[in-house]
């Protein structure tokens, strides 16, 4: 009795289900049959047999999105790395092309296929806040997805697709929102930033709920195979075991992988790295042009009062490179203009004691400042503008030289605008509109050579130039990228007998930097700098030689060092098992070249 009480519970409990079948269209169509019409257009009904046609899906392997992109065409590798991110990694990647091969047009190709094949609506973008609109522009323009800037804070939950930056995304009150919604999707520009677990962005990020995640740099690696670590793991928990286990199956040392064919294999399931180098699709050509100017007299003994300042100094330190920060900014700031070194000198003057020695020296210099009358790289500047007569950049160090150009190109009647750190996103976002419909000249500090697209430009002044070759690859990035239709010419500025003309000679025929890809050169500078920062090695060479011919001779000899480690990298381009051989050794879908 009781086994047949307990099979009596368990019986399945039927529920009556109310059916109702739709006849109104099948009695209208045997009315038409029996009375002989009326019947449709035939034109019409061609249309919808069409209509129904085009959305029959042949295989699920096919990109859809490529039938709804309008006037973008996709480069093959951008497909290609889009197709592998959907079938080989389940919408999880790091995108670590090469820069300008288009990481944010495979972002998009990949979200919009996502949003065609009905897996992915709500979705979140965070990228550095000087790019939130261009990202918007593009998303919008380009893919036809409706892309906003995060403004207000109902706008996380009102808006399906959000872009934003980080550091709003992360702050109260945003945060707690963000965090209590999920995503489809997250993609990440910029995501080097990532790399230390420690950090707010780090675990904000790994705390975001998302399906598919898509993470954008570059450099996927910059000083430590943890950081490497560190990104996988964000993007895929356990791809690379524990950090103890890949320490000890993968690291030598922070820079030095080991079984690399494995490791190799096991960044391949998560990361595709497309390099200009394999083939493919050709840039334009980079015309370098270096114009050697002449300081007036009374420029010159400012630079020889200031260098001459400046070695003292490091000689009483002993060659303290820790305590002479201010000096070595000094000795750049000389070389780009009075107004830049003339605010440093002030503020130095002011943080030195009433009773040192060292304060009337620094007032004889202010003093020399204010007897200078001309700038003979604004002037050279202004004749170049209006020589080339187009739209032109410039790049400075300084927000100072920045100013006193803006100034003196208005006098002369050339419209120019600024673009640097410190303006919000909506006012660069402006300059850079007012750049490319209104104005001839842009004029940008070190803030300009991050992120922006400036395809519409093909002429770029380097009014000074940075002491890392990296930072000056950087500017001409921003012009000589996949979009560009013109050859772009690079205008070299650079004084005749201080440090600037030897840094352009190395730069130019020593490295050869101008013709090299972006990838040759970190490989190149990261064998260098093993031995200490090129840029401190600069100083020290200002600084202990006697005279201009021995900053001459070590130049040289710093030229050929960095010639012979390209010589070797080429020779054997496995060189050293180092990180960046196994990044490219990875691949990507489909190579692409870049053109001489």
């Amino acid at each position: 009795m009781r086994q047949h009480d307990q099979q009596e519970n368990i019986r399945p409990i039927h529920k009556q289900l109310d059916m109702h079948f739709e006849r109104d269209w099948f009695t209208e169509l045997d009315n038409r049959v029996r009375g002989g019409g009326p019947w449709d257009d035939w034109t019409l009904y061609q249309l919808a047999y069409e209509s129904e046609e085009s959305g029959l899906i042949s295989t699920f392997d096919d990109m859809q999105c490529l039938a709804h992109l309008g006037t973008l065409e996709p480069m093959a590798h951008q497909i290609d790395t889009a197709k592998r991110v959907l079938n080989e990694m389940r919408g999880r990647a790091i995108l670590a092309d090469e820069v300008g091969l288009g990481k944010t047009i495979e972002a998009g190709l990949i979200l919009k296929e996502y949003m065609i094949r009905g897996l992915v609506r709500k979705t979140l973008i965070l990228v550095p806040a000087s790019l939130v609109l261009q990202w918007v522009r593009e998303l919008n323009t380009k893919f036809g997805i409706p892309a906003v800037a995060h403004k207000k804070a109902y706008m996380w939950q009102q808006a399906d697709i959000i872009v934003a930056s980080m550091d709003t995304a992360k702050r109260d009150p945003h945060r707690e929102i963000v965090m209590g919604l999920e995503y489809d999707m997250l993609i990440v520009d910029e995501a080097h930033k990532l790399k230390n677990k420690k950090t707010t962005n780090y675990t904000f990020v790994n705390e975001l709920r998302k399906k598919y995640c898509l993470l954008l740099t570059a450099t996927p690696v910059q000083n430590d195979l943890k950081e490497l670590y560190n990104l996988i793991t964000l993007l895929k928990p356990g791809q690379l075991g524990g950090q103890n286990s890949f320490k000890s199956n993968f690291v030598v040392g922070k820079r030095t992988p080991k079984n690399e064919i494995q490791l190799q294999q096991e960044l391949s399931k998560v990361m595709i790295r497309n390099r200009r180098g394999d083939g493919g699709v050709h840039y334009t050509k980079r015309i370098v042009r270096n114009i050697p100017l002449t300081l007036s007299d009374d420029e010159q003994a400012l630079y020889d009062g200031v260098t001459n300042f400046v070695r003292t100094r490091y000689s009483e330190s002993g060659g303290d490179l820790s305590s002479m920060l201010s000096m070595i900014t000094l000795q750049r700031e000389v070389c780009s203009s009075r107004d830049a070194v003339f605010i440093t000198l002030v503020n130095l003057f002011k943080k030195t004691a009433e009773d040192s020695p060292v304060r009337p020296k620094i007032w004889e210099l202010v003093e020399l400042i204010r007897s200078i009358k001309s700038n003979s790289k604004a002037e050279t500047t202004m004749r170049l503008i209006q020589d080339i007569n187009d739209k032109v950049i410039i790049f400075t160090e300084y927000r100072a030289s920045q100013e006193y150009l803006l100034n003196y190109l208005k006098e002369h009647k050339i419209t120019a605008v600024p673009y640097r750190g410190g303006m919000n996103r909506g006012k660069k976002d402006w300059m850079m509109d007012l750049f490319r419909n209104r104005v001839q000249v842009l004029i940008a500090t070190e803030a300009g050579g991050e992120g922006i697209n400036l395809q519409f430009c093909h002429n770029m002044i380097n009014f000074d130039l940075p002491w890392n070759p990296m930072r000056v690859e950087q500017r001409i990035g921003r012009v000589h990228r996949l979009g560009q239709t013109h050859d772009v010419n690079i205008y070299n500025l650079s004084t005749r007998n201080t440090i600037e003309e030897h840094i352009l000679s190395l730069l130019h025929e020593k490295i050869n930097m101008f013709e090299l890809v972006i990838g040759q050169l970190d490989t190149i500078l990261e064998k260098i700098e093993k031995r200490g920062s090129l840029e401190t090695s600069l100083f020290r060479m200002v600084m202990e030689a006697g005279s201009g011919e021995e900053i001459r001779r070590k130049i040289d000899e710093l030229g050929h060092s960095i010639s012979e480690v390209r010589e070797e990298i080429e020779q054997n381009p496995q060189y050293g098992a180092k990180f960046q051989d196994i990044l490219d050794a990875v691949g990507g879908s489909q190579g692409v070249e870049v053109g001489p």
